[in-house]
């Protein structure tokens, strides 16, 4: 060293400075890892406290948002990117320190943020929540990320798609590649299908409102925010981005509520579909946290029957029992299990049980679901299936219809559970619930109908309508 540098008086300490949007990124991110929270619950309540404190604006919540979910959809990506510039496996890595560094790809590869304001925030960061030991190495990773865009690392990091299909698409499109698999096989084959549905995965989705008869019109609703008409359902109507569907008077009182069209049109083909006999008894069997229930009380309301809104959850049912507060008609919410239901067999004419499932047609809203499910979650979801569609068919009187539906396209929750408890059960004939819905296009083959992201713009609702013949 000279003894010009030896001179030299050492830099003065800089106390690193906290960047409030992407503190509050990396906090969503934790819990999410943590707690195994879902980032739609997490998120709402960290920006309204932000707010109230002054430190947001609405560009930085959507700028935090993006933040979050970017991460979370494209977390398989950035996670082959980052494994290709560390020395060591990605699980010796401490989870907040892979936070950090895919926060940091997500701003490099994935938005318009300057490459050195991308590198210098997220180090920033690094310095307030891990120490400056450890923001050097995101330095690094991160400068060496910057070296090239997206497009060049996939080519990069994932495997040609002719020598492995599966894991080419689970890299570039950032899915589990058994997803993909279980995707593929619902979807019945084809390279281009199977882009589009991944890519759709991965699109932040559009909020929609549902207008519920006798209580809300769409006009009421077109007049209180900036929308645009729903793609299938009369009642629907899709918010312009950036709008608050929580400030809109018939949402706060509910009369209209956040409803998925998809969810929206499945009880619309439940409530249109043919029976023989009285039309007055309805039952939601999972009816937590109340979205479908509410718009088949309405349906109900106006042709004079009643809903029965069943949820096993005690704070479900306290959901559900808000989201029907005010109904026109009459109706009742009760705490119960759908398996070993208080009430007499053949007591209902319509029955919808939308049951619980892997949530694989709906990683638009919760990408972090594809990260935690596992394969064998469809073994423990499979018998609670079963025996809720077989309390459903007994709960139907004769010449009455159940639906049942899952918000999962996988064939395991769907044709195969339906198959198997019609062939044990018998009594039941499927109905074709296509034309119920005719404005609606590509509903598959039949006689049940599956919706797509990439084809409806909506969650990836399943539904199959039974009519009980004895």
């Amino acid at each position: 060293m000279s003894e010009q540098a030896r001179r030299r008086p050492p830099k003065p300490y800089r106390r690193p400075q906290k960047d409030p949007v992407r503190m509050l990124a990396f906090e969503a991110l934790r819990a999410v890892d943590e707690r195994d929270a879902y980032a739609n619950l997490v998120l709402p309540p960290l920006l309204k406290k932000a707010r109230e404190k002054g430190d947001f604006d609405a560009r930085d919540a959507a700028l935090a948002t993006e933040l979050v979910y970017g991460t979370l959809r494209r977390q398989g990506t950035y996670d082959a990117v980052i494994s290709a510039c560390v020395d060591r496996p990605l699980r010796e890595v401490d989870p907040p320190v892979l936070d950090v560094l895919a926060l940091g790809a997500h701003q490099l590869l994935g938005t318009r943020i300057p490459t050195h304001a991308a590198v210098s925030a997220s180090v920033e960061l690094a310095r307030v929540v891990l120490g400056d030991g450890r923001a050097k190495f995101v330095n690094a990773v991160l400068r060496k990320i910057s070296r090239q865009d997206l497009d060049a690392w996939v080519a990069q990091v994932a495997p040609p798609y002719d020598k492995d299909p599966e894991d080419h698409l689970a890299v570039v499109h950032s899915h589990p590649r058994w997803v993909v698999s279980a995707l593929w096989d619902s979807l019945g084959g084809g390279r281009a299908g199977i882009e589009e549905l991944l890519a759709a995965d991965n699109e932040r989705p559009e909020v929609t409102l549902v207008a519920r008869p006798g209580r809300s019109t769409t006009e009421e609703l077109a007049a209180a925010t900036e929308t645009l008409p729903g793609r299938w359902s009369p009642y629907a109507l899709r918010m312009a981005e950036g709008g608050e569907p929580g400030a809109i008077e018939a949402v706060k009182d509910g009369r209209a509520g956040v409803q998925d069209e998809g969810s929206q049109l499945v009880a619309i083909a439940l409530a249109n579909a043919p029976l023989d006999g009285p039309d007055t008894r309805w039952l939601d069997g999972c009816a937590g946290p109340g979205g479908k229930a509410a718009l088949l009380a309405a349906l109900a309301s106006e042709r004079g029957a009643a809903l029965l809104a069943s949820e096993k959850q005690p704070h479900r049912a306290r959901l559900v029992e808000r989201a029907l507060a005010g109904n026109p008609g009459p109706y009742q919410v009760i705490a119960a299990d759908g398996t070993r239901p208080p009430w007499r067999p053949g007591s209902f004419d319509r029955v919808l049980m939308d049951v619980p499932c892997s949530g694989l047609g709906a990683l638009r809203r919760r990408p972090e679901a594809r990260w935690r499910r596992r394969p064998d979650d469809l073994d423990s979801f499979a018998p609670l299936q079963r025996a809720l569609l077989t309390e459903a068919l007994s709960a139907v009187r004769v010449g009455g219809v159940v639906g049942y539906a899952t918000c999962s396209p996988h064939l395991a929750e769907t044709r195969v559970v339906v198959d198997d408890v019609l062939k044990k059960v018998g009594g039941g004939e499927l109905i074709d619930a296509r034309p119920l819905l005719p404005d609606v296009p590509a509903l598959g083959d039949g006689p049940d109908l599956q919706l797509w992201p990439h084809l409806h713009g909506t969650d990836a609702m399943y539904l199959a309508l039974i009519r009980r013949t004895a």
